[in-house]
């Protein structure tokens, strides 16, 4: 991914907290055919080492589970808020005439090797954890256990999960830092009208950090 210095995002902590809120990632792996992308919830573990450990499930019949034995480096993108920038919101569209849409987005690439976790016990584990993690949301959280024991069952002979140590992490946050300051506030505001408010706010935070 070409990332220019202006838009380079090496925090960890900010890298992780989008991979947090966006968990449904576009796995790459590369199978016997070449290139292959499935798209499946990760769930982040902050644990050794720095980069963390993502940990997912697919079904075994999902080609992927060969992809996943063969071992090798994998990647999983995350992707975060996204809009497109008209020119007509830069103040020196009047003041120039120079100006050219854009696209204003955050992403992180997440590279690192996988190893296939076949045990009912573990996946179980992972599974309530995702579960909770996600119904935490809801005024009323459902829990796996309220299914019934024999239909869960089942269903995790038919799945396998799947732990990705991360090995290295490539975050893009372009969010107009190359435009002066009153263009990027202009486009902060342009996307809160638009009704974007969570790239508006990625704008504005990046308008404050140092050039």
């Amino acid at each position: 991914m070409y990332v220019p210095a202006a838009f380079e995002e090496t925090r960890v902590e900010v890298l992780h907290a989008l991979m947090r809120a966006h968990p449904l990632a576009t796995l790459v792996t590369q199978s016997e055919h070449g290139l292959n992308a499935n798209h499946i919830p990760l769930q982040l573990e902050a644990t050794p080492p720095a980069c963390g450990v993502l940990v997912g499930h697919v079904a075994r019949a999902n080609p992927v589970v060969a992809d996943l034995a063969r071992g090798g480096e994998l990647l999983a993108l995350f992707h975060g808020p996204q809009a497109y920038v008209t020119p007509t919101w830069y103040a020196t569209r009047q003041e120039t005439g120079r100006v050219v849409p854009t696209w204003n987005y955050a992403v992180v690439h997440a590279y690192g090797v996988a190893r296939l976790v076949d045990d009912r016990a573990w996946l179980r584990a992972k599974l309530d954890a995702l579960t909770a993690e996600h119904e935490a949301r809801s005024p009323a959280p459902w829990a796996l256990a309220e299914a019934p024991a024999d239909f869960t069952e089942r269903l995790l002979g038919a799945i396998i999960g799947f732990e990705l140590v991360i090995t290295r992490l490539i975050g893009k946050w372009k969010m107009s830092q190359n435009q002066p300051p009153h263009n990027r506030a202009a486009v902060a505001q342009g996307l809160r009208a638009a009704g974007a408010d969570a790239i508006a706010g990625l704008v504005e935070q990046a308008a404050k950090a140092p050039d």
